[in-house]
């Protein structure tokens, strides 16, 4: 079973941090949460040889990727990487597959609720609250 790893690992681009400006949505800044290597996230990895590292800017990281998905979880707490996720998985996902969202009750990322609930209104789809620390959303195809 293979494991994509979507991730800059130089943390929020200048694009997202712009959108998030634009719709009030975070103080976020550029580069913050760049503190993690593509070594450090696999040494924590149990199947590391499953693992398919996409570093970059997301969705331009996707290209070659060609597989369906059963379960995605999208932790990366601004507005436009959020929806750009929804968008580019919910059409890959398997019927009866997942997606998770964490943050989508978060206080300080607005955007993560603003990309999952317009992304819902156009998609004419469902999403349900999990009462974890995140305040995390699933929709199910």
């Amino acid at each position: 079973m293979k494991l994509y790893l979507f991730d800059t690992f130089s943390g929020f681009d200048k694009r997202d941090i712009i959108v998030e400006e634009k719709l009030q949505c975070s103080n976020s800044t550029e580069g913050e949460y760049s503190n993690e290597s593509i070594q450090l996230v696999l040494d924590k990895m149990a199947h590391k040889q499953n693992c398919i590292v996409k570093q970059g800017y997301f969705p331009e990281s996707t290209v070659g990727v060609e597989d369906v998905f059963c379960f995605v979880s999208l932790d990366v707490d601004l507005y436009n990487p959020i929806y750009e996720g929804l968008i580019y998985f919910y059409d890959r996902l398997v019927k009866g597959g997942y997606i998770m969202v964490h943050d989508y009750n978060s206080t300080r990322f607005d955007g993560v609720k603003k990309a999952v609930r317009q992304f819902a209104q156009e998609k004419d789809i469902n999403y349900y609250p999990v009462m974890d620390m995140g305040g995390s959303v699933i929709i199910c195809k």
